[in-house]
């Protein structure tokens, strides 16, 4: 059943095919290394709280770009709300077959898309533009990670990290063009 906040099930399942792609990854990545990795992950995206404290230090110690560092944790504000927003539309229950284990506690049992995917992508895309050079290549590496920790947990469908990062982009794209737009500075190019 689901929370109260939640409302009732509307039971939108998953793609065919994508439970034995969770069992498939949590029998060969499943090891207690990589779900303490994932585990980790996990606390650190949890409600974009890491990620919004990295914009936060990025614009503590980049005075001349904190206008901009303050757009890149609005978009990737946005990109965890709006991933909050589509849950609730959509409604489709996280992973719930005996074949995947959940490693991890979640806020709600609403799965797509995933919230972790959207604001790790958001702020990948936006802290990449900031940081620019090997920086940059860095924080884009950590959205394959994010994503996959997120199936290895049994928390989440492969096509809700992959809705959840195309939706962190989409607001990453309209955070970037408030300031192409100008009214909060340019991004240093990489």
């Amino acid at each position: 059943m689901l929370d109260r906040a939640e409302g009732p099930v509307v039971t939108v399942g998953p793609v065919r095919g994508e439970v034995a792609v969770l069992e498939t990854v949590q029998r060969r990545l499943g090891t207690p290394p990589v779900v303490g990795a994932a585990r980790a992950m996990s606390f650190f995206g949890e409600h974009a709280a890491g990620w919004i404290a990295l914009g936060a230090l990025g614009a503590a110690l980049d005075a001349p770009r904190r206008r901009q560092w303050g757009t890149a944790v609005a978009g990737v504000v946005a990109a965890h709300g709006a991933s909050i927003t589509v849950k609730r539309v959509v409604r489709r229950r996280r992973p719930h077959d005996p074949r995947v284990a959940v490693h991890v506690g979640t806020p709600s049992r609403l799965s797509f898309p995933s919230s972790h995917a959207s604001s790790t992508t958001a702020a990948a895309v936006l802290y990449a533009g900031l940081v620019g050079g090997a920086g940059a290549g860095a924080a884009m590496l950590l959205v394959p990670g994010m994503a996959l920790s997120r199936v290895v947990l049994g928390v989440h469908y492969p096509t809700d990290v992959l809705a959840g990062s195309v939706l962190g982009v989409v607001c990453a794209a309209g955070a970037r063009r408030a300031v192409r737009r100008g009214s909060v500075g340019r991004w240093r190019t990489a």
